[in-house]
C-alpha cells in the first residue's frame, strides 16, 4: 500500500472550509468536498491500490450537509484507528456564532439546519451535534479574527513541507515577441551587449558556455546582477509572507536567444541556493 496522507476537514457552516479546500489544492492535495463518510474506507481502499503517485495527499471535506450519512463517520474513522491502515487527520474549522451569524448575513445564505429560520438556530443545532468530532480532531483553527491569508499560513504551518510551499519560476523571453501574459516581475536587458553582433555567435543560445561567458564578462552586467539578487532576496519573502504560492519572474531580451537566456540560467542557479526555482525559456528556438 503506498503511503497516503488524509485529511479530514469537518467543522461549522461559514467557518471557512471552502477557503481551507482551495488551500490544500494549492498544497498539493486531491480533495473532494461532501464526501459522504459510509464511502471513506472505499475511496481509500480504490486509491491506495491505484499507481497513481499524484493521490498520495487527499483532503476529504465532511460536514453536516452529509445528512444521516454523517453518523457514520465516527464509525469510519475508528475502523482505520483499529486497522492498520492509514490513520486520517481531522481538521476542525471553528468561529463565535457572532462570526458566523455575520457571515451568512454577507453570503445571504439560509443555514443548512434551518433553511426556513434563524442562522443562529441552525449554528446552535449544528454545534451540538459536532461537539464529539470537534472532540476528536487532532487540528482546531478558530477563524472568528482570521483572514483568508492568516487561514493559508495556519494550515501551511501545519500540513505543508518546506518543497510545496513556495516556488520561482524563472522566463526568458525576446520582447519582438511580446510580453509574457502570467509574468510578475519583467526586467528588461537589451541594454546590454547584445552576443547577436558577433557573427560567430549569432546562431548560438544564451545555454552555450561562450555565449554565456560573452554576457557575463561586462561590468555593468555584474552590476545589474547584483542589484537584481539584492531585490529579489528582498522582495520574494514578502511575496511568500502574503501567500502566494509561486512567483514568475521575466528576463527579455530582444530576441529571447542570448542575453535573457544567459542571464535567466544564472540567477536560477543562484536563486535555487534558497528556494525551490524552475527554469523556461520561451523563445530560444525562435529565429534570429
Amino acid at each position: 500500500m503506498q503511503d497516503i496522507q488524509v485529511v479530514i476537514i469537518t467543522g461549522m457552516s461559514g467557518a471557512g472550509k471552502t477557503v481551507a479546500t482551495r488551500i490544500f489544492e494549492d498544497l498539493g492535495y486531491f480533495c473532494i468536498d461532501n464526501l459522504p463518510p459510509t464511502l471513506l474506507s472505499k475511496f481509500i481502499d480504490l486509491i491506495s491500490d491505484s499507481d497513481s503517485q499524484k493521490l498520495n495527499k487527499l483532503a476529504l471535506v465532511m460536514d453536516l450537509r452529509g445528512g444521516t450519512f454523517f453518523d457514520s463517520l465516527f464509525a469510519s474513522i475508528d475502523a482505520f484507528n483499529r486497522s492498520e491502515k492509514i490513520k486520517p487527520k481531522i481538521l476542525f474549522l471553528d468561529a463565535k456564532d457572532e462570526t458566523l451569524v455575520h457571515r451568512y448575513k454577507e453570503t445571504r445564505r439560509s443555514h443548512p439546519l434551518s433553511p426556513k429560520s434563524r442562522p443562529i438556530d441552525g449554528i446552535r443545532a449544528e454545534r451540538k451535534k459536532l461537539e464529539e468530532v470537534k472532540g476528536l480532531a487532532q487540528y482546531y483553527i478558530d477563524t472568528t479574527d482570521m483572514k483568508p491569508n492568516e487561514l493559508r499560513e495556519r494550515i501551511v504551518q501545519e500540513f505543508a513541507n518546506e518543497a510545496t510551499l513556495f516556488r520561482v519560476n524563472l522566463l526568458s523571453f525576446g520582447f519582438k515577441y511580446g510580453l509574457p501574459i502570467d509574468a510578475d516581475l519583467v526586467f528588461d536587458v537589451r541594454f546590454l551587449p547584445n552576443p547577436y553582433y558577433v557573427k560567430h555567435m549569432r546562431e548560438r543560445t544564451g545555454l552555450d558556455a561562450d555565449i554565456s561567458e560573452y554576457v557575463l564578462k561586462w561590468s555593468e552586467t555584474q552590476q545589474f546582477l547584483a542589484k537584481l539578487m539584492d531585490l529579489l532576496r528582498f522582495m520574494i519573502p514578502q511575496y511568500k509572507r502574503e501567500g502566494k504560492r509561486q512567483l514568475v519572474i521575466a528576463i527579455g531580451c530582444t530576441g529571447g536567444k542570448h542575453r535573457s537566456v544567459a542571464l535567466t540560467e544564472w540567477i536560477a542557479k543562484n536563486l535555487s541556493r534558497d528556494f525551490p526555482t524552475n527554469v523556461s525559456h520561451r523563445d530560444i528556438e525562435r529565429g534570429s
